[in-house]
């Protein structure tokens, strides 16, 4: 290789790893704020499940690994370090085998998550009480997330039917965030009747579950989060290549170029 394309190869792979920096440190702090969130529906979501929190733990997990991967591609490929690119390469053979693998976990483990989602749901619609201010964040996001998706319920608003105060109110009111109608989106709204008890089928509210809203937005989205994969597996495929094509035409070690601390 001439010395003209090894320098563009050099400087294109330290520009490369410059941006995996920058990856690194947004995927870090991504999972930071899914593992301490506590003011959106995430927050439900953890204490009802583990997986979501081994989740934010692999997410830092693999922010810290791009960080430290970004500074070793870079001192690598500017000072011309074989040493430094074999590691960089072999790190980044690692991450892009793991992604394989977190891929294949998902997939065969979908099952597993929506039945602790659901799980999950439920007890949270049982409970709900818009006084109880110990859980008043968690059940704002479950409102938002209704209202959002135009869906009332998990399964479908027969799920308040089981909800401690709607019982005790002989179901005369119904979750705002459930109806279109509600300038308000949260608590329960009262309904102008004489007919004493009611139930689901007389509510103004969705007829949707947030089930089949959450399976719509994935289905509408799967492009483009199948597109974000496979452009960062492209992208890490493209840092391998580079740095074996760097590390095979650095035909001399010359570790003064070390940076000294």
């Amino acid at each position: 290789m001439g010395s003209g394309c090894l320098k563009v190869t050099k400087y294109f792979l330290f520009l490369f790893n410059l941006l995996f920096f920058i990856l690194g440190a947004v995927i870090l702090g991504f999972g930071i704020w899914i593992l301490f969130d506590k003011l959106t529906f995430i927050s439900a979501l953890k204490t009802s499940s583990d997986s979501f929190k081994i989740g934010a733990y692999i997410l830092i997990a693999v922010g810290a690994v791009t960080i430290l991967m970004g500074l070793l591609g870079c001192i690598g490929a500017v000072n011309e370090i074989r040493c430094l690119l074999g590691v960089y390469f072999t790190c980044l053979l690692l991450i892009f085998l793991a992604q394989i693998a977190a891929g294949l976990l998902i997939y065969f483990q979908q099952d597993r998550v929506k039945n602790e989602m659901s799980t999950m749901v439920q007890n949270l619609i049982q409970d709900y009480n818009s006084g109880n201010e110990e859980k008043k964040s968690i059940q704002e996001a479950w409102d938002y997330v209704q209202k959002q998706l135009n869906c009332c319920g998990w399964d479908g608003p027969k799920d308040w039917m089981n909800n401690t105060l709607l019982k005790n109110e002989s179901y005369t009111s119904y979750p705002c965030s459930c109806s279109s109608n509600n300038s308000y989106p949260f608590g329960f709204c009262t309904m102008d009747t004489d007919n004493g008890t009611l139930g689901s089928d007389w509510w103004p509210v969705h007829s949707q579950g947030c089930m089949d809203g959450v399976q719509s937005w994935l289905r509408d989205n799967l492009g483009i989060i199948l597109g974000v994969c496979i452009g960062v597996a492209a992208i890490e495929l493209l840092g391998m290549l580079l740095s074996m094509s760097l590390c095979k035409n650095i035909h001399s070690e010359d570790y003064t170029k070390v940076p000294k601390s």
